[in-house]
């Protein structure tokens, strides 16, 4: 099966989507003549913000930890708490709500994946007119096919539940065979395949252009499922329990001068967000649902724990090694110095425990294709070190995400932390910035809000140079706002709490009865913008 498209299947693909004209050859020049900047967004799925090595923690992941040395790592960047929603805002610019693809509360008209409007076309489409190309590969969880979004090609893996035969997956937006077991697939490999694949033939074919590289894969996210020599290596690390490991990636994220301030106490009744009891019977007794403490644990406990999150780290060693492969191919290339390259994830790591698609089989080996496995919240409790909570929830840990930036010929900076807050909606703004465009205005004759997002290039060079008027988060009842060094948050069908975020990132000491005024000040702000998001989600 060969991956690559036929020229008469593109052609017919641009006819029926209706995209931009065919840019003109100069646009893939900037200003004074130098090919413009390639891009590579790189997004991992239900990502700790301490699961990589030079975030803190202990998997080994020297390919990413390399981008950090020799660009930037932010501190303060945010996603919207679940994958679907953050994929839409850092595609679009536009907080999910307003785009009809998330709900909003009181609002029932839009549903929660809508079809975006006519006016929010994705960062692809509005890449081409400035001469790029651009590639997909892995999930795409976006509304609409993806070669009809301004991406030439794709391989979207669909299936997340099934990383060794997944069963539902697409070639340019055609259906492929499912994947029968045991054939020596393993999605996170298969995605690397097609990326460099896109690569390879953009340096044979379109050298003269500028590339827009989409590289979305399902790794860490649930079923924990990685490949056995991978396992080995950390079958023995966590022995010691969640609690040491927490305290350790702690010690190094302040030895590092990541963050100061206070370690988050474990909620030790906090469970998962979604309950399976039926679900917690097939795993069997080796599974908790609770990060109560690790001496409290029986020994099959320990064991089974302990197991569940080296497959985590082996399937995150795994996604590093080949990001590896795809620096190397651009390197080969000869675009390493020009590729802005941008690591992130869709959400906190997630605390969720369930059994999908094929079910778990107890005897199969952990980590196979016939097991079915979830990190569950005692980990979860650990990869978000050293915030609260997990995916879904509003607060620290479910919304906060590593951002490592890194671009030779635009970024100076070696190192350096950036502490500017930021959010996904700033990284269609900052793309189209280096590509020497903004947000336009008018997109098919239809007006065009102003994006949500700003663009980050000011702070490529220097920290605290964008201001956000506000960062806001609805998320399944979860909601929250912050606003300079203040942060409203509340869990579902909970009372709001303030928290300052400049010395309580770990959002411990609720100040709402000590400033009641800013609470509700932000409360206002936050009813405020359902308002507005609502409205924009009704026009088209």
């Amino acid at each position: 099966m060969t991956m690559l498209r036929k020229p008469l299947i593109i052609t017919f693909v641009f006819a029926i989507a209706g995209l931009c004209p065919a840019s003109d050859p100069t646009s893939a020049q900037d200003s004074g003549g130098a090919r413009k900047p390639n891009i590579l967004l790189i997004m991992a799925d239900d990502l700790g913000f301490s699961d990589l090595g030079c975030y803190g923690g202990e998997i080994e992941t020297p390919n990413l930890d390399a981008l950090a040395a020799n660009g930037l790592r932010f501190t303060q960047f945010y996603n919207t708490a679940r994958c679907w929603p953050t994929r839409s805002a850092i595609l679009a610019g536009y907080y999910p709500q307003a785009i009809r693809r998330d709900k909003l509360p009181g609002v029932e008209k839009h549903g929660a994946r809508g079809s975006r409007p006519k006016w929010a076309p994705l960062v692809s489409t509005l890449l081409q007119p400035q001469g790029y190309r651009s590639y997909h590969s892995g999930k795409w969880h976006v509304d609409g096919d993806v070669t009809a979004n301004g991406f030439e090609r794709s391989y979207h893996l669909k299936d997340q539940s099934r990383f060794f035969s997944p069963q539902v997956h697409f070639l340019d937006d055609e259906k492929l065979p499912p994947v029968e077991r045991d054939t020596g697939y393993y999605g996170t490999i298969k995605v690397t395949d097609h990326a460099i694949e896109c690569l390879e033939d953009h340096a044979k074919n379109h050298a003269e252009k500028p590339f827009f590289t989409y590289l979305a894969y399902a790794a860490p996210h649930f079923p924990l499922h990685a490949l056995p020599e991978d396992i080995e290596r950390y079958k023995d690390k966590y022995q010691e329990g969640w609690e040491v490991h927490r305290e350790r990636r702690w010690q190094r994220i302040q030895e590092m001068g990541l963050l100061s301030g206070s370690l988050s106490a474990p909620e030790r009744k906090l469970g998962p967000p979604y309950d399976f009891p039926d679900h917690l019977e097939i795993l069997g007794d080796g599974e908790v649902n609770k990060p109560i403490p690790w001496d409290e644990l029986t020994e099959q406990q320990k064991e089974f724990q302990s197991m569940k999150m080296a497959i985590h780290a082996a399937m995150i060693d795994c996604m590093d090694r080949e990001i590896g492969r795809v620096l190397d191919k651009i390197r080969e290339m000869g675009e390493f110095e020009n590729t802005l390259i941008l690591f992130l994830s869709d959400n906190g790591a997630s605390a969720e425990i369930m059994v999908r698609a094929d079910g778990h089989d107890p005897e199969a080996e952990p980590g196979s294709a016939p097991t079915y496995l979830c990190l569950g919240p005692g980990w979860s409790t650990v990869c978000n070190t050293p915030f609260r909570r997990h995916k879904t929830w509003t607060h620290e840990g479910g919304c906060s995400t590593p951002l490592i930036a890194h671009w030779p010929k635009g970024i100076a900076a070696k190192g350096e932390f950036r502490t500017n807050p930021g959010h996904v909606v700033d990284i269609l703004p900052t793309l189209l910035e280096i590509a020497g465009t903004s947000p336009p205005t008018e997109y098919e004759g239809v007006s065009v809000p102003e994006s949500h997002g700003k663009s980050l290039v000011p702070v490529f060079e220097r920290d605290g140079t964008v201001d956000h008027d506000y960062i806001w988060w609805y998320h399944d009842e979860h909601r929250a706002v912050r606003q300079g060094d203040w942060k409203l948050v509340a869990a579902k069908k909970k009372p709001w709490s303030l928290y300052n975020m400049k010395t309580d990132r770990a959002e411990q000491t609720d100040l709402s009865a000590e400033h009641p005024a800013k609470a509700e000040e932000l409360a206002k702000l936050w009813e405020d913008k359902v308002t507005e998001f609502a409205n924009l989600a009704g026009s088209d």
